[in-house]
C-alpha cells in the first residue's frame, strides 16, 4: 500500500470495506491516468457525471474565467450574479415553458429534498408517493422515497406519510388521491437497472396527478443532460413534470444540482415563512459557469444527434449468449448476467485491462455502461472487444 492509499483508507470515510482504490492523477477526454503510467477508459462517466468526458477545453475556460472574477460571495438568492443567471436562462430555453424557474443546489439528493418541500408547501398536503425499485439519494428525505429497504433499515424512522407503488403498473395509479402532495418517480429507473416504463403508463401517471392536484416530480439526476439521447428522458414520453430534479452531469464535473418548476409554484418558498428553503453554496458561480459551458457544448457540437447511433453500436457489438437481457435508452445501459458474481468478475477483469465499468446497487446482476456522450467510435470498439473477451472468460 503506497502513501496515497494509506491516507485514503486512514483519513477519508469509507462507503464500503472494499473501495475500488485505483489511484488517479490526471483525467483527459474519455481517459483516466494513474501516477505510474496506468491508463483507464472511463466507460461509466463517473456514474453519469462526466457526460463530456474529462477536462473539456470549453468547461475549463469557463471555470478559469469565473475564478478570475470571483468565487462564493453570498448565500443563494440574495445577490444578482451573471453566471447563475445565464445558466437559469439557458435551462429555461431548452425546457418546456412551465419549467422556467431554477433553484440551484449542490447535489442530486439536495434537489430531491427541495422538490419534496416545494410540493408539500405548494399543495399544503402531506402524503408523498414513491416507487419500489427507486433510488433518489442518501439524505433522509430522498432515502424515505427510495425503494431499497436494505439501505433504509438502519436509518429509520424516516419521513412519515409515504406510500409506495409498483413501477409501470397502470392499475395502481388510482392510489394517487387528493391527499397526495407529490409523486416522485425516476423517468427511467436507474439504480434498479435501467427500467424503462411504457409511454402510456407515464402519460396516465401525468394525467392522474393532474386530476387530483398532486405534483409530479421527475428525478432525472442520472438520465438528464443528454444521457438518453434527448436533453431529458421525459421528452420521449410526451409529458412535462411539475418539478424536475437534475444534477450529476449538469455541473460538467463540478458539484451542482437543481430543482426546476414554474415560477408561480416556486415563489411559495419565499413567503409564509420567508426563507422556506435556503442553501449557502447553491448556485456557486464557478459550478454554474461549468454547467452553462456544458449545455452550450452539447448544443454547439450537436451531440444529441449522435447518442442513439453510439448506443446502438455498443449494443450491436455486445451480442453474446451469456447476456440475459440488454436494457438501453441512448447511452444508458444495463446488461443482465446470470449472477452478481459474473458481473463482479467482468468488472474486475476489465479494470485490470484498463476499462472502467460498474454495477447497480439495487440490481447487482446487471452490468452498467454509461460512457461520455462524446466518446469516439474507436474507443467504443476497443471497449466492447475487451468486454467480449471478459465474457468468454466467465467460469
Amino acid at each position: 500500500m503506497n502513501r496515497e492509499e494509506e491516507i485514503f483508507r486512514k483519513h477519508l470515510a469509507m462507503t464500503t470495506p472494499f473501495p475500488i482504490a485505483i489511484e488517479i492523477e490526471k483525467a483527459e477526454g474519455s481517459w483516466l491516468y494513474g501516477p505510474n503510467g496506468e491508463k483507464y477508459l472511463d466507460f461509466i462517466s463517473g456514474v453519469s457525471v462526466s457526460n463530456l468526458g474529462h477536462g473539456h477545453p470549453a468547461i475549463k475556460q469557463a471555470i478559469h474565467e469565473q475564478v478570475e472574477k470571483h468565487l462564493h460571495i453570498m448565500v443563494y438568492g440574495e445577490y444578482v450574479q451573471s453566471t447563475p443567471n445565464r445558466l437559469a436562462e439557458r435551462l429555461a430555453g431548452i425546457l418546456p415553458e412551465k419549467l422556467n424557474c431554477s433553484y440551484f443546489v449542490n447535489s442530486g439528493a439536495e434537489s430531491i429534498e427541495g422538490a419534496l418541500k416545494l410540493a408539500k408547501r405548494y399543495t399544503e398536503r402531506t402524503e408523498l408517493i414513491g416507487f419500489r425499485g427507486s433510488y433518489h439519494g442518501s439524505t433522509h428525505g430522498a432515502l424515505s422515497l427510495s425503494g431499497n429497504e436494505t439501505k433504509k433499515r438502519a436509518f429509520r424512522p424516516l419521513l412519515p406519510d409515504v406510500r409506495f407503488l409498483n413501477f409501470n403498473k397502470m392499475e395502481e395509479l388510482q392510489q394517487i388521491t387528493e391527499r397526495t402532495a407529490a409523486v416522485l418517480v425516476e423517468t427511467i429507473q436507474g439504480d434498479a437497472g435501467v427500467r424503462i416504463p411504457d409511454k402510456a403508463y407515464m402519460q396516465a401517471l401525468r394525467t392522474r396527478c393532474s386530476e387530483v392536484g398532486a405534483l409530479l416530480i421527475l428525478d432525472e439526476i442520472q438520465t438528464g443532460i443528454g444521457r438518453c439521447g434527448t436533453w431529458f428522458a421525459f421528452e420521449q414520453f410526451d409529458i412535462v413534470p411539475d418539478i424536475l430534479c437534475t444534477a450529476k452531469a449538469l455541473g460538467g464535473g463540478l458539484p451542482l444540482g437543481a430543482f426546476i418548476s414554474d415560477q408561480k409554484i416556486m415563489q411559495c418558498l419565499s413567503e409564509r415563512p420567508m426563507l422556506g428553503h435556503i442553501t449557502t453554496f447553491g448556485g456557486n458561480p464557478v459550478a454554474c459557469a461549468a454547467a452553462d459551458a456544458t449545455l452550450k457544448v452539447i448544443e454547439d457540437e450537436r451531440l444529441l444527434d449522435s447518442i442513439e447511433k453510439k448506443g446502438a453500436l455498443i449494443e450491436s457489438l455486445l451480442q453474446n449468449p451469456r447476456i440475459k437481457e440488454v436494457r438501453r435508452r441512448g447511452l444508458f445501459f444495463a446488461i443482465d448476467f446470470e449472477s452478481a458474481e459474473e458481473v463482479m468478475q467482468i468488472v474486475q477483469g476489465l479494470q485490470k485491462k484498463g476499462l472502467l465499468s460498474f454495477w447497480f446497487l439495487s440490481c447487482p446482476h446487471s452490468f452498467r455502461i454509461a460512457p461520455p456522450l462524446n466518446i469516439s467510435e474507436e474507443d467504443i470498439r476497443w471497449a466492447c472487444e475487451l468486454i467480449q473477451e471478459e465474457i468468454t472468460r466467465l467460469d
